[in-house]
């Protein structure tokens, strides 16, 4: 097959990603999710910088293909443990940066 390039926007940037044609929509489908998950994170104020929001979604996003993949259905739904999961997660980051300060 025959790989072509499109233009994905997250955070208010493009991205040139090369992908096979029928895989197009799926690939604009999670250049969406990640977009969606990147603003959640940075809407809370608690991280900051790019990089680090990136982090978040990722370890957000790979925690719900865990879930996925092993079948098993979360106590709470998958939101509020994806939310307790980015809460320990900008508290550890938020010490890290006390202590770079220090």
């Amino acid at each position: 097959m025959r790989q072509h390039t499109v233009s994905i926007d997250i955070l208010d940037k493009s991205y040139q990603v090369a992908c096979e044609p029928e895989q197009e929509a799926e690939l604009k489908q999670a250049a969406n999710d990640l977009d969606d998950q990147m603003r959640a994170i940075r809407s809370t104020g608690k991280v900051i910088g790019l990089e680090r929001v990136a982090i978040m979604a990722a370890l957000n996003l790979s925690h719900q293909v865990l879930v996925m993949k092993s079948g098993g259905q979360p106590e709470d739904p998958l939101e509020e443990q994806l939310k307790t999961i980015t809460s320990r997660i900008d508290e550890a980051l938020f010490q890290l940066r006390q202590f770079e300060i220090s």
